[in-house]
């Protein structure tokens, strides 16, 4: 039924304000247009939400709603800035704590997914990690004529394919009335953001290509320090079910855990900035999902294991240098250099002042320099951001959309870490590095080997395109034959036609 988006929409809208969700939102980082609705829905939250302003039960709330919504919960959990320290502490919960679901399934599920080969998975544990996507067990894996091995056996929860699917119908619904209800605010491109989701859900459920994700991934970073990654079981992997070797580490949230084993956390925490920034801007494949619940410390040392590669993301060439210029050019103050690039890649219109809009920008970058992660609000970051995309009829650009929401749960799992971060700092290494790569010898080599490599191509299709060309003007040609036949048999017909009127018209005028 077309309106059952809606109302399941409608529903979600009434449980999250109910729980006092709008309540979270800071009023500078909303347009104008908005703050309205918001004041609106924040009616009907409960008494005890309106005079403690505590959201205790907001975590609920989003299991209630879905996996979906647990995803968006997540990211929030990494926000104490935006969202206050007790409303993120509460949404932590969500990140690997979720109610597992029947271990009674489980050899049925294993069974139906690999066949003969689910026997070898042996000693398979009670969930020891239950996210709202899959949960995860340890096991024993004897194959034949080999060692036995502690693996991880990570199990789709069962129907979740479908709960997947009603969330995002309601998305696509709540993007489209959002088109039609704030045509102003259309350059956000909600609709396309939500089809970014959609892709992105769609990957995560099926387990084959998460095990190809963390293929390419090690592929990338086998020459890297600091950053470690499970390895794939192919033989015991399905669409439902992945099998990969068994990492130990400290979760990255614990913090009291963290330092009794000696962990230095400065470290910890220039490791996950680092290594993101790196494979995103390096390699433009980059791990979209490293919440707290994800990420591990490795004993011993100061290394990141990080774990369910389900949400990977991805950017091109000029989407990978576009975000290394933008932060060379916060890290070295140039905001001129911001605005430009801005500029060169469409992001602003033409018909926008470059000089205005690095202005803009210094206004925001300004204020950050100097300070300490503790120092900055986020909230405010966001609210003067959205300010400056509305006066300058910036348009959402979808396929940053994964980079962006990273870029942000980074950061935060970073600054929980090491509240002194210094973003830029860290960031310059990786950033500069790579630049300076692309404009020196190196980087024009790349540019010449890639010309080349379009050139042999379409050097290839020449004889295609040559013989296509000849089939179309064949055709054209007897086409116009056709039609030359046509009309010469026609023409006697159109002369007796006109004679008959001309007859017509002389009997007419005699009579």
């Amino acid at each position: 039924m077309w309106l059952s988006p809606y109302f399941r929409l409608a529903q979600a809208g009434f449980v999250l304000a109910r729980e006092g969700a709008l309540s979270i939102i800071p009023k500078e980082s909303l347009p104008p247009a908005l703050r309205a609705p918001i004041a609106l829905g924040r009616l009907v939250e409960r008494p005890e939400v309106r005079r403690t302003g505590h959201v205790e039960r907001l975590n609920r709330a989003l299991r209630l709603l879905g996996p979906t919504y647990v995803k968006f919960g997540q990211t929030l959990a990494t926000r104490p800035d935006v969202v206050g320290p007790e409303v993120a502490a509460d949404l932590q919960g969500l990140q690997d704590r979720m109610e597992p679901f029947d271990p009674k399934l489980v050899p049925d599920i294993l069974s139906q997914a690999l066949g003969p080969k689910a026997e070898q998975l042996r000693d398979i544990s009670a969930p020891v990690a239950a996210a709202s996507i899959a949960q995860v067990h340890k096991a024993r894996l004897v194959p034949t004529g080999a060692l036995p091995t502690t693996v991880a056996v990570k199990i789709l929860r069962p129907g979740i394919v479908q709960s997947f699917a009603a969330d995002i119908e309601s998305f696509y619904a709540g993007a489209r009335l959002f088109e039609r209800l704030a045509r102003k605010l259309r350059r956000l491109r909600p609709l396309q953001v939500v089809e970014t989701l959609d892709r992105s859900a769609r990957l995560e459920l099926d387990l084959r290509l998460e095990a190809a994700a963390i293929s390419e991934m090690a592929e990338n970073i086998k020459n890297d320090t600091g950053f470690v990654i499970p390895t794939v079981s192919w033989d015991h992997t399905a669409q439902n079910v992945l099998t990969t070797t068994w990492v130990e580490g400290i979760p990255v949230r614990d913090l009291a855990a963290l330092d009794a084993a000696g962990i230095d956390r400065k470290v910890l925490a220039a490791n996950i900035l680092q290594s993101f920034l790196k494979h995103a801007i390096r390699d433009g494949f980059f791990h979209a999902d490293m919440h707290p619940g994800n990420l591990f410390a490795a004993p011993g040392s100061n290394d990141v294991i990080a774990v369910d590669f389900g949400i990977m993301g991805r950017i091109g060439r000029s989407e990978r240098r576009f975000l290394a210029d933008i932060l060379y050019g916060f890290i070295t103050r140039d905001y001129r250099l911001v605005a430009e690039r801005h500029f060169e890649i469409g992001y602003v219109p033409a018909n926008q002042s470059v000089d205005d809009f690095a202005l803009a920008i210094r206004s925001i970058g300004e204020p950050l320099h100097g300070r300490t992660a503790a120092d900055i609000s986020m909230a405010r970051v966001l609210g003067q951001l959205f300010a400056v995309t509305d006066l300058f009829s910036m348009q959402t650009q979808p396929q940053l959309v994964l980079l962006q929401k990273s870029m942000v749960l980074v950061e935060g799992v970073a600054r929980a870490l090491d509240p002194d971060l210094d973003i830029w700092s860290l960031a310059e290494p990786v950033v500069g590095d790579w630049l300076r790569r692309e404009a020196g010898p190196m980087g024009r080599i790349d540019d010449l080997k890639r010309g080349f490599e379009v050139f042999t191509d379409a050097s290839k299709r020449v004889p295609t395109i040559l013989a296509e060309a000849e089939l179309v003007l064949a055709q054209t040609r007897l086409e116009q034959q056709a039609r030359l036949r046509d009309a010469g048999s026609r023409l006697p017909l159109a002369l007796g036609a006109g004679a008959l009127l001309l007859l017509g018209i002389l009997i007419g005028a005699v009579l």
